[in-house]
């Protein structure tokens, strides 16, 4: 007879037999470990993965309780995957998201609003602060982004249209003829803007930077110009006439310069001498542009449109309607979303760029939006009716 102490229990004997039936009834999952709430996923290396994906909502598994980790994924269901993907990433990943402002102003006294007092037109966010075109005037203004105080004012912007920011400096058109080109040092105190260039064709509405170049388009001029900074004052012009008819905003896609052509109903892609290398077609009367690091959105003031297409081919994607939009120009890209300003019915319309999804018109009051900016976390909207812009 074998010692004591070496018999099995029958504690134990029960134990043992609890893990055969276990095994036997399906239920050894339980024993081996889950993945989450995945009873067919070992709690192994890729848990952590199943896991993420499904806190995500990338995917939400065959049942409640099941992930079915050997199946094939059609493409259909890949599509579905990367699309939550990509929004999951950029919705957790933006600044809204940090700063937990998530909402968007539905009413009008939901926006909060900064008074400029002269007529703005054209913004532009340099991270930190806007820079505001006051056309009559003659005057910019930096309004701090985070409450919308006014911090400083230059003078001597005659008629100052478009903005944009570049080498650290803050540059703004002039709607006169021949053009002009303005620069400010946001480094120093504010006084008069420095004239760069004063021999732009004739009304420049439109800015772009290519990282090297400043380019205008010159509407009454039908041209472009093409200005080459410099040591000294003033700095190099070139200005390409053959093709345009009312050219208006500019667009830098990372390659090539983009222009819309009001009169033409067309955008065009320039080579670097400013010449046409691709016409696209899209509505009627297209002011200003607005590339979202893939594509190239033209809203069509005269149609009531919004042309998207692809800048890598020229490829028309669709021609967006409805949204409430009226007179739509001005666009803004925030890292997710698309906003149109309206100056038809005094409104905003949003789109989310990835999938083209309308996601509402919103009203801003009568006071005639025209443009608008992003600092990647609010837009702004210039409301040239009230001298006011609106933080949306």
């Amino acid at each position: 007879m074998k010692p004591l102490s070496r018999r099995k229990s029958p504690r134990r004997i029960a134990g043992a037999a609890a893990v055969l039936l276990a095994l036997a009834t399906g239920a050894a999952s339980v024993l081996l470990g889950n993945c989450g709430p995945f009873t067919d996923v070992a709690a192994d290396v890729f848990c952590p993965f199943v896991l993420e994906i499904f806190y995500l909502g990338i995917t939400t598994g065959t049942t409640a309780t099941t992930y079915d980790p050997t199946s094939n994924v059609s493409r259909l269901q890949m599509a579905a995957f990367l699309s939550r993907t990509v929004d999951g990433v950029l919705n957790r990943g933006s600044r809204r998201a940090a700063l937990d402002q998530f909402f968007t102003p539905t009413t009008t006294n939901a926006l909060s609003v900064v008074t400029i007092g002269t007529d703005p037109k054209g913004l532009r966010s340099d991270g930190a602060d806007l820079w505001v075109a006051g056309n009559s005037a003659g005057t910019v203004t930096r309004v701090r982004t985070s409450d919308g105080k006014v911090l400083e004012t230059w003078s001597s912007a005659f008629a100052a249209w478009s903005v944009v920011v570049a080498m650290g400096k803050v540059f703004v058109d002039g709607e006169t003829s021949p053009g002009q080109l303005y620069r400010i040092d946001p480094t120093q105190t504010a006084g008069a803007v420095t004239i760069v260039a004063s021999n732009l064709g004739n009304a420049p509405i439109g800015l772009a930077f290519d990282g090297a170049r400043i380019w205008t388009g010159n509407n009454s001029g039908a041209s472009v110009s093409i200005v080459t900074p410099g040591a000294t004052l003033p700095w190099t012009v070139t200005t390409a006439a053959s093709g345009f008819t009312n050219p208006w905003g500019l667009e830098f896609d990372g390659s090539n310069v983009w222009v819309a052509d009001a009169g033409a109903g067309r955008v065009f892609k320039l080579d670097a001498s400013g010449a046409i290398l691709q016409t696209v077609t899209v509505g009627l009367s297209p002011r200003y542009l607005v590339f979202d690091g893939s594509n190239m959105w033209a809203p069509n003031t005269g149609d009531n449109t919004i042309t998207v297409f692809r800048v890598s081919n020229g490829n028309v994607l669709q021609t967006l309607t409805g949204n409430g939009m009226s007179q739509p120009q001005g666009p803004a890209f925030d890292g997710q979303r698309i906003l149109v300003a309206n100056s038809g019915n005094d409104s905003v319309s949003v789109w989310k760029a990835a999938d083209l999804t309308p996601l509402g018109n919103f009203p801003t009051g009568p006071a005639a939006p025209v443009y608008s900016a992003s600092d990647g976390v609010h837009f702004w909207v210039s409301l040239a009716n009230n001298v006011l812009v609106a933080r949306f």
